[in-house]
């Protein structure tokens, strides 16, 4: 006998859909209340079934929210589920999913996923052959019904698919899809490129054996006047572009000439699917020689595509000039990220070595309140990346066009051309720079243009070539731009706002000193921007606020600069409460500006000291109830201590001994030795920064520590988390300068994965250098221990260090490595010609430095005679060969 409804429960099963759209809040809670209360009854499902698939007479959005709904209990009980009630409903699933109406076949598809995800796959083994078999029905609903079901599961289960767990059902399944490419309806012919489409990307085999048919299916829809098969056809060649290039070289000019007509095509969503082509294609070794004899076709393509559509004016409110008053909608503001302490040196050449391993986000010209990704974003970013692959070769294409849009009397027009100079910048600046004199000086009177969305375009590109403004002159270009920007920071628009400071965020990292004649003026302007920003702009104010102090650092340190930036600060810092995430900003912004201050910040590093370890307090507590009794307790956001752990760093950092007595009356030592052994990575990062900036500060407090910290610090000389391994080996060699000859018994502790460590091929050059630097201290204070080891590290030690600029950390492995060799000559005779090298690297060493350098040197010499050393000296590059002889007559 069939289940049937008894009709007392149908009518409460209705009632509670037809309740569940009401707005009321009160009524949604007593809905949730019911639904816990039906769900205990097993058969509860079997009435949302019903009401889906069998009762036609209730309307369609409420059958539909009723397979919803039985959705979630899926999702959430499932494997409950009594047997006879799974196996109703997926009957009932199988036999209506050609309902007539659309909604319903739609609702229909989403739950058969939904239990065939849930493991069902296997369990289920009749779905796959009937729904392939009910794409051969004559009725369209049916076909339609089926093929939108498994378009559903090759996209939550592709892996499985491919798998040997189902005895790999594609083999059947791919081959049937490609036959409906042909079919008569737009909609089929969509399905069914969207099925295959789900195996491109992990190349599964039973596509690889059918690559051409599927190509050739593909060339065969090129025209299809239907958008979403256009749509769907792009897509496939995005993709495949990707995997197998090789099917694609042979037909690459069609295919090239097609993607430059769906670029242009009326459809918006078509065209940003064509556009991902020239991204993708970028990436790709053959794009110069490919696209080279279409750029004429396709540049003015992607330039016409950068224009604000009317639709994203509208969303922009691009009429709205000023709205400085209006307040921020928490939804707008998007969550930030701390990015947690990395300890890095200096190189030569001076420039910090940051990006290796942090995402560079800093191109997103960001219209965020739009859908993310749009036709002009994707324009835009496929423009910049050809501009890297074609360099200067681009702008025969571009230059002719751009003076048309950079000085068109329609503001859209205009404002696309200033984001196409943006966009050229990194990848076309060599060729650019003969412009650029004429071209900053517009730019920056586009800043006062009139329309708001303009100005701010402007501060963003101008910030890609704030590079080259630092590079002139101050008078010619950075002090008008930075006189703008500035009036821009206090723009009455929030966009020209918030694209003004990070502009200027960009300008200070690229000016750093330049600044420091502008600084009362440029603090003026900050310092007046925090009474008037929103939520979300003032957030960025802090960064600039932090960015400018790491980039003019002591210099900040003058009473009137002082008097002028804290007062607000603090005043920001008392108005937050502990648990608001505004602090993680805040706190950034105070960890440079201390650091910065330095001794400046005395009169305010107790009440900040106090609160950061008061946060880092809290965080553990919270985190210890979590772990004890998770349902009576929320997890903590860690990131209140990450950022607090920061701002401690930058406190020891920059007050050096005058942390003492704070760090004597508080108990960050015992917190420090907790949050060491915390689960997160992040926060054992920040900790070992902590941990080695306190040891250079105040290294009494640490001392009597050590023997409880140095197995920590072990443990985690693990290079699977990068920037954890980094800091923990850093702080080994600040707590070696201090501890000298004590550190003997910890040496064992360390050393062998330290040593591991150097010779890993692919390890971040960052670490290579901390790891080179700690092992060249272990050995300056416990040479016999370490010295034996020599011949295991020498070389790589010697490349890491090679392009460390001179300073103390460089100098003290450099005694190190001298000390052992002292002990253990014989351990570098192998690699004699890296030492040399290394040697070379120093532009000016300590005189006593140097003194080591020469009797190793010229004991080698004498160690092998005349001739062997002239011999040897031969496979010197002319340029250390010269050195050695200048500095050290060898």
């Amino acid at each position: 006998m069939e289940w049937q409804p008894d009709e007392q429960g149908l009518q409460q099963v209705l009632q509670l859909l037809k309740d569940s759209q009401s707005p009321d809040t009160a009524t949604q809670r007593a809905v949730q209340e019911k639904l816990e209360q039906l769900n205990q009854f097993p058969d509860f499902n079997n009435y949302l079934i019903f009401v889906l698939t069998s009762l036609k007479s209730e309307d369609e959005p409420t059958r539909s929210l009723s397979g919803l709904i039985l959705k979630n209990n899926v999702k959430a009980h499932y494997q409950n589920f009594p047997p006879n009630v799974g196996d109703f409903i997926k009957r009932e699933c199988l036999n209506n999913i050609g309902d007539p109406s659309p909604l319903i076949r739609a609702t229909i598809g989403i739950l058969i996923t939904t239990i065939a995800s849930k493991g069902e796959l296997q369990t289920w083994p009749e779905l796959l052959p009937q729904l392939c078999n009910l794409l051969n029905s004559d009725d369209y609903n049916t076909c339609e019904g089926s093929f939108g079901a498994l378009q559903k599961i090759c996209e939550d289960s592709s892996e499985l698919l491919d798998s040997d767990a189902l005895d790999r059902p594609l083999n059947i399944m791919i081959p049937k899809f490609l036959q409906f490419f042909k079919h008569c309806s737009p909609k089929i012919r969509s399905h069914a490129i969207g099925c295959v489409n789900q195996f491109i990307i992990g190349r599964a085999q039973a596509l690889m054996d059918n690559i051409d048919t599927f190509i050739e299916s593909l060339f065969a829809l090129a025209g299809d006047e239907d958008s979403e098969v256009r749509k769907n056809v792009c897509r496939a060649l995005v993709m495949l572009l990707e995997v197998r290039i090789d099917r694609l070289i042979p037909h690459m000019h069609s295919i090239i000439q097609y993607m430059l007509q769906r670029t242009q095509d009326p459809d918006e969503n078509v065209a940003l699917e064509a556009c991902e082509f020239w991204l993708t294609l970028a990436e790709q070794p053959i794009c110069k020689e490919a696209l080279s004899g279409h750029l004429v076709q396709l540049i003015p393509i992607l330039v016409n595509g950068m224009k604000y559509s009317e639709i994203d004016i509208i969303l922009l409110k691009g009429d709205v000039e000023e709205d400085e008053a209006v307040p921020d909608s928490e939804q707008d503001i998007k969550p930030r990220f701390h990015k947690s302490r990395t300890v890095t040196l200096q190189h030569e050449g001076g420039e910090d070595e940051e990006g290796e391993d942090i995402d560079d986000d800093d191109d997103d010209d960001d219209d965020d309140t739009l859908s993310d990704w749009n036709l002009r974003k994707c324009s835009a970013a496929a423009l910049d990346v050809l501009a890297n692959v074609f360099r200067e070769e681009l702008l025969p294409h571009l230059l002719p066009l751009l003076k048309g849009l950079l000085f068109h009397p329609d503001w859209v027009i205009k404002e696309s051309g200033i984001l196409v100079l943006g966009a050229i910048a990194e990848g076309c600046m060599q060729g650019m720079m003969p412009y650029l004199p004429e071209l900053i000086p517009h730019l920056i009177q586009c800043l006062c243009d009139k329309k708001a969305l303009v100005r701010s375009i402007a501060c963003w590109t101008l910030s890609r070539y704030a590079h080259w403004v630092v590079s002139q002159p101050p008078d010619s270009h950075l002090k008008p731009l930075m006189t703008e920007l500035l009036k821009r920071i206090l723009d009455g628009n929030k966009r020209v706002q918030e694209a003004a400071c990070s502009a200027f965020a960009t300008l200070e990292e690229e000016a750093c000193t330049e600044l420091v004649p502008y600084l009362s003026f440029i603090l003026d302007t900050l310092v007046f921007a925090f009474g008037k920003y929103q939520h979300k702009n003032l957030l960025i104010l802090y960064d600039a606020i932090g960015t400018l102090a790491d980039s003019v650092g002591h210099h900040l340190n003058q009473p009137e600069y002082i008097e002028k930036l804290m007062p607000p600060l603090i005043a920001k810092w008392n108005e937050l409460k502990d648990e608001d995430k505004d602090l993680f900003p805040l706190l950034e912004c105070l960890s440079s500006v201390a650091t910065a201050l330095q001794s400046g910040f005395l009169p305010y590093c107790e009440p900040v000291y106090q609160r950061c370890v008061t946060l880092v307090q809290k965080t553990l507590a919270q985190a210890m109830m979590y772990s004890q009794q998770p349902d009576q307790y929320e997890a903590p956001d860690k990131d209140f201590m990450i950022v607090a752990l920061d701002l401690l760093s930058g406190l020891a950092e920059g007050l050096g001994g005058h942390v003492d007595t704070l760090v004597s009356r508080s108990n960050i030592m015992t917190l420090l030795f907790q949050c060491m052994q915390d689960t997160m990575p992040e926060v054992r990062q920040s900790s070992f920064a902590l941990l080695g900036d306190l040891t250079k500060a105040c290294f009494s407090h640490v001392k009597p520590c050590i023997a409880e910290f140095m197995p920590i610090l072990g443990t985690n000389l693990n290079p699977e988390f990068i920037s954890v391994c980094n800091n923990a080996t850093w702080a080994i060699g600040e707590i070696c300068m201090q501890m000298g000859v004590e550190m003997q018994p910890y040496v064992a502790m360390v050393l062998n994965q330290l040593v591991e460590i150097i010779n890993r091929p692919n390890t971040p050059k960052t670490l290579l250098e901390n790891t080179a630097i700690t092992i060249g201290r272990l050995g300056y204070v416990c040479p016999q221990e370490v010295a034996p080891m020599l011949p295991q590290f020498i070389r790589p030690w010697c490349t890491s260090l090679r392009n460390i600029r001179d300073n103390e950390e460089k100098d003290s492995a450099f005694r190190g490595i001298c000390m052992m060799i002292g002990v253990n000559p014989g351990g570098v005779v192998q690699d004699f010609i890296f030492f040399c090298d290394a040697v070379a690297s120093w532009v000016n060493p300590k005189e006593d430095l140097r003194d080591m350098f020469y009797k190793i040197l010229h004991g080698f010499k004498e160690q092998v005679g005349e001739e062997n050393w002239q011999q040897f000296s031969e496979q010197f590059p002319p340029l250390l060969k010269e050195r050695l002889a200048a500095c050290y007559g060898v």
